[in-house]
């Protein structure tokens, strides 16, 4: 096979090893291989995927491979590749991948092109970025696409975005709104990645810091649940009321973004909007903060302006920068203000992604059995599928629950008993 761009095959030994590790840890994708394997209800199917190139993406691929699927992958974010598990698909499951870790916004564009160039009956969509290169840049291929999947928030809400406009010209199941994803996924996956990335690019002690982060939607729960659980003194920020008074309620500080600037140590954005911290926040900070972000694009932190306040900018250890203001104060952004769970660490654990991939797989399964009959929209996950995954994972992990009797059921539909 020659139609892959990796950094090197010669990785592709530790990429495997490193993959079937991360499958232990991924027992409801694993029995979706299986019957995959045996059905093959995906046969036919030509799917683009554009997601972070990592050791449970790979198997989430592998899954789809062994449901009849002809597939490519490319990288969702310049600095999210894993190396070696890029190379291991392409040396040892012929599956063409396109992403190399730290490549530039040109190669990433040409990449996702090259996934687009498969001509795909299907996307597969971590952030949205593929789907919005389709409609802009290879229209001619729209009358062939089925339909597609979305991963993220970010990626939800842009094509919203796209069908509120009727821009939008095929069915997507929003991978991101399913119970068996944002439940656990973006609280536990992001919550412990994110520090798992900021203490890897720093080396920090979390305990005694004030930890400042915005947005308390189920990423920001995560995170300031586990920043809290490891010492520091968190606070949110917030612009929604409801979020803002769930904070307070759960024990967090709430105040502006303006405020925080002044007494935080270690900033993190999970909102998915753009300039979270901005210039005027930068003039507010101590000496040494330390700003990262963990939304899915690198528009969050306004580095734009930081580098105009800036006299200079110097690697100090890998992903992170400082930037050096004209008056004195140094201010470290690390990841380049990208993903930093996935920049400097390896994203989340397997076992909640276990979840998130199993929605993706049996997602696109019933995209081929449903596709024509859907609306040019956004659909949430089918709630048998999500009810599945649930009873799935709880098989996996060996617990059991208890089911309702006939007379609970029809206790439970009726409106004539009362007290």
């Amino acid at each position: 096979m020659s139609n892959f761009d990796v950094k090197d095959v010669q990785l592709a030994e530790g990429g495997r090893r490193r993959m079937d590790w991360a499958a232990r840890e991924m027992p409801v994708l694993r029995a979706i291989r299986d019957r995959f394997a045996k059905e093959r209800p995906l046969a036919g199917l030509r799917v683009s995927a554009c997601l972070h190139v990592t050791t449970e993406t790979a198997n989430l691929m592998t899954t789809l491979q062994a449901g009849g699927a002809d597939i490519v992958l490319t990288a969702s974010n310049p600095l999210s590749t894993q190396d070696d598990v890029a190379a291991a698909l392409v040396s040892h499951y012929e599956i063409p991948v396109f992403a190399i870790k730290g490549e530039d916004n040109v190669t990433y564009y040409k990449h996702i092109r090259a996934a687009l160039d498969h001509k795909p009956h299907m996307t597969m969509d971590d952030g949205a970025d593929l789907v919005s290169t389709l409609h802009k840049e290879r229209r001619e291929l729209l009358p062939n696409i089925l339909g597609g999947t979305e991963e993220t928030t970010t990626g939800v809400i842009r094509l919203r975005a796209m069908a509120a406009d009727n821009a939008l010209t095929f069915p997507i199941i929003a991978v991101n709104d399913a119970m068996t994803k944002h439940f656990f996924d973006n609280r536990y996956g992001t919550g412990q990645s994110t520090l798992d990335g900021i203490i890897r690019a720093t080396t920090v002690l979390l305990a005694g810091k004030t930890f400042v982060v915005a947005g308390y939607g189920w990423c920001g729960r995560g995170l300031a649940s586990r920043a809290r659980g490891m010492g520091s003194d968190v606070v949110v920020t917030e612009v929604e009321p409801l979020k803002a008074l769930e904070a307070v309620m759960g024990g967090f500080r709430v105040m502006p973004m303006e405020e925080a600037a002044r007494i935080g140590d270690i900033f993190c954005t999970v909102t998915g909007d753009i300039n979270v911290i901005d210039a005027h926040h930068f003039t507010l900070m101590k000496d040494g903060a330390i700003v990262a972000n963990s939304g899915h694009f690198n528009v969050e932190i306004n580095i734009p302006a930081l580098k105009e306040m800036s006299t200079g900018i110097k690697l100090v250890r890998p992903f992170v920068e400082e930037y050096q203001l004209k008056d004195g104060r140094s201010i470290f952004i690390l990841g380049e203000g990208r993903l930093i769970n996935l920049a400097s660490a390896e994203g989340h654990p397997a076992s909640v992604m276990d979840m998130s991939f199993a929605n993706q797989a049996l997602s696109a399964e019933y995209m081929v059995k449903n596709g024509k009959t859907l609306e040019k929209r956004v659909y949430s996950v089918p709630d048998d599928i999500d009810k599945e995954i649930a009873r799935l994972k709880l098989e996996a992990m060996k617990v059991k629950i208890d089911t309702l009797t006939a007379q609970q059921v029809a206790y439970l539909g009726s409106w004539e008993e009362g007290t």
